[in-house]
């Protein structure tokens, strides 16, 4: 069974000659929720547009359904769009708004009475719809965006950074909406966003992107728990992974700058220039580890702390329960979780397995 949709090669070079999608390629199932994860200018709108239809590929193929959409103009891919900027008719009311996809499509005027009143039921936006988008507050704006974009059934839902301008409490509420709404209806989603906790909350699966490519994709505990780069490793995770550079001695030792002897797991190659790679929670207090630290700074973080501290290794930062507190300036000895270490070639980046 072929999926649902199929980027194939995708490639798109601007006119200037910016290669902004360096030939990806990328299968989503029916129903799955995948989000584009990467820093700006990692190529992930870009190839959202190029699955809306807003941006024509310099190569490669988007197929929807088995069918080549590559080159369809937009109005012919039957998909729904979420801006980060709302893009609502300003002088339209809220029901006009949402009705507005349905008036171009031959359906009678009950038909889209029926339609708008479903989804405005469905998002809560009973009171709101004699309303004009100046009469909104932030969170009503992009529900009113969401039930435009999603009151036609739309083959697949494409959103670029729906809840960046969004604060505190109502990006959660909208984060939550948005989620719960794409597994009732079932409709496959594309999200792009630089924010990692929205990608780990929403997602099935993360594509996480830099310089136009795909680094690793995969579900959200994979790609925190097994990233297959340097890159991926420092880039998921608020904050990401601690690194250590250094040589291994006989597959046994990482000897690192700063006098520094880490042990590694067994089977490491024994000449080779690797970094080892620790994720805060696996940075432990223990006597008789093998790294000295000296606390710079303790933050409270409502139900964790992240412990910041001075190693002849470099800076590390360890995770550590509420119940814990660490005064500036102690002093600390570190294990790392062996179970948790993950390697990588210091010079390619790549994951040593």
């Amino acid at each position: 069974m072929s999926p649902f949709l199929q980027l194939s090669a995708l490639r798109k070079v601007f006119s200037d000659g910016t290669e902004a999608v360096g030939g990806i390629d990328l299968a989503c199932d029916d129903g799955e929720f995948i989000v584009l994860l990467g820093p700006s200018g990692c190529g992930k709108t870009t190839t959202l547009r190029m699955v809306a239809g807003l941006e024509v590929p310099t190569s490669g193929s988007i197929r929807l359904s088995s069918e080549d959409i590559s080159q369809s103009p937009p109005q012919s891919r039957d998909v729904g769009f979420v801006f980060q900027f709302y893009a609502l008719y300003p002088h339209l009311s809220v029901f006009d708004n949402i009705a507005f996809p349905l008036q171009s499509t031959g359906n009678t005027p009950e038909q889209v009475r029926r339609r708008v009143q479903e989804m405005v039921e469905s998002l809560g936006l009973q009171d709101l719809v004699r309303r004009r988008p100046s009469q909104l507050s932030g969170g009503d704006h992009q529900r009113v965006a969401l039930a435009r974009a999603l009151v036609r059934s739309p083959r697949l839902w494409l959103m670029d950074e729906p809840l960046g301008t969004l604060d505190g409490e109502l990006r959660l509420e909208m984060r939550e909406l948005i989620r719960t709404k794409q597994i009732e209806l079932g409709i496959t989603t594309i999200y792009v966003t630089h924010d990692q906790e929205e990608a780990m909350s929403l997602a099935d699966r993360i594509v996480v992107m830099q310089g136009g490519r795909i680094r690793q994709a995969g579900a959200p505990a994979q790609v925190y728990g097994d990233p297959e780069d340097l890159f991926v490793a420092d880039f998921v995770g608020s904050p990401g992974m601690n690194f250590v550079a250094g040589e291994s001695m006989d597959g046994d030792v990482l000897r690192a700058p700063g006098g520094v002897f880490l042990p590694l797991p067994s089977g490491t190659s024994r000449t080779r220039a690797l970094t080892l790679g620790a994720r805060p929670e696996s940075v432990l207090p223990d006597s008789g580890g093998p790294l000295t630290g000296t606390v710079v700074l303790d933050e409270l973080l409502g139900a964790h702390r992240m412990v910041h501290l001075d190693t002849p290794a470099g800076r590390f930062i360890m995770r550590r329960p509420t119940t814990e507190t660490y005064a500036a300036g102690t002093k600390l000895r570190l294990a790392l979780a062996p179970d948790q270490v993950r390697l990588f070639d210091t010079e390619s980046g790549e994951r040593l397995r």
